[in-house]
């Protein structure tokens, strides 16, 4: 079979099965040289996205090796890094090492930069085995090689702050960009403030997200966490008006608990839960026209259709599909702005560390 033309979206990368897009693809290629609108990345650490560690983590019982020889299997069949049961891959950074001459993304040799696209459109080959990862923490050092296309998004790392802290932000980016826009967007059509509820506040996802709501005007915001550890931290933070403690997964529960610390639903609810099971404790606890911002890689979308449909729920709901424009910087801009959300990131990588 003839080899596909270069492409600006990875065609020609698609191995198995022809005729999709890469993120879809079964298997990619990630051997072929760098074409004239490539950029070629030398690569020295992953960030596996949460809803995919935590999958990997529960599936091999916390086995460090374990974990980290079912990453190099997915990488090594696959191509690139798709976790094949939570469909998700995470991000990464490097250096540029190659840039083809018609590449428009605006990189040069030597940069160090994160990508903001996915791991699972993101050729990739691993060359030391992950030899420096111990299985057991969401960043995975490495040296690798990735390829992203024409289409692809890649930031610059900021000089100001450390790699490690740029690369958990730029993970997790599109959550609080989507979720400004959403918050102004809501004060601009109804002529008041929105009431914001965030599930999973206490993660990273979560906590930019109610950042981004206080930053965008809300009036008031809630965080619902897990557990009391998680709310006394998210507490003491100060990034939410009240912080609860409730089960994302009990619909009726956590709707009860979000109604009754905010006196009614929220205007708008944001799901950064990283556990399957959460679309109708989000639906439910949705003011009638509000808005459901899904962000979890975990939501099953299929279940919050059906499930909105069947509770006569008139709420929108968004796929948080992680690119909004200049949402890079916005959230580079929260944590370096807000002590209390790089408080939060920097607690969070030192745990991991």
């Amino acid at each position: 079979m003839a080899q596909p033309p270069p492409s600006p979206i990875g065609l020609h990368r698609v191995l198995e099965p022809h005729g999709v897009l890469p993120q879809a693809a079964y298997r990619l290629d990630a051997t072929a040289p760098t074409t004239a609108d490539e950029v070629r990345i030398d690569v020295e650490r992953l960030n596996l996205d949460a809803a995919s560690f935590r999958q990997l983590h529960s599936a091999h019982n916390g086995d460090g090796a374990a974990i980290r020889g079912a990453v190099l299997d997915i990488i090594g069949e696959r191509g690139k890094m798709h976790n094949p049961v939570t469909g998700s891959g995470g991000m990464l950074i490097g250096t540029v090492a190659e840039v083809g001459p018609d590449s428009p993304l605006g990189l040069s040799v030597g940069d160090r930069v994160a990508t903001l696209v996915s791991l699972t459109l993101t050729p990739l080959i691993v060359h030391d085995e992950l030899r420096e990862w111990d299985g057991l923490s969401e960043q995975v050092p490495c040296s690798a090689t990735a390829t992203l296309f024409a289409r692809s998004i890649a930031a610059v790392l900021p000089p100001d702050l450390p790699a490690e802290l740029a690369l958990a932000v730029f993970d997790v980016c599109g959550a609080p960009a989507l979720t400004s826009r959403i918050v102004t967007r809501h004060r601009e059509l109804r002529g008041r403030a929105a009431t914001v509820a965030v599930l999973g506040a206490a993660g990273k996802s979560g906590s930019l997200s109610l950042a981004a709501a206080r930053d965008a005007g809300a009036i008031s915001t809630l965080g619902v966490v897990r557990d009391e550890n998680e709310r006394r931290g998210l507490t003491a933070s100060g990034l939410a008006d009240d912080v609860v403690i409730a089960d994302a997964t009990d619909a009726v529960g956590v709707s009860a608990a979000v109604t009754a610390a905010l006196g009614a639903r929220a205007d708008v609810t944001v799901v950064c839960v990283d556990v399957p099971g959460c679309e109708h404790g989000a639906i439910l606890s949705t003011n009638d026209g509000g808005t459901v911002v899904f962000f979890s890689m975990a939501t099953s979308f299929p279940a919050a259709a059906l499930g909105a449909e069947g509770l006569a729920a008139d709420v929108e709901m968004l796929i948080g599909n992680g690119y909004t424009p200049g949402h890079a910087e916005y959230a580079l801009n929260l944590l370096r702005k807000d002590s209390a959300i790089r408080d939060m990131f920097e607690r969070r990588l030192r745990a991991e560390a």
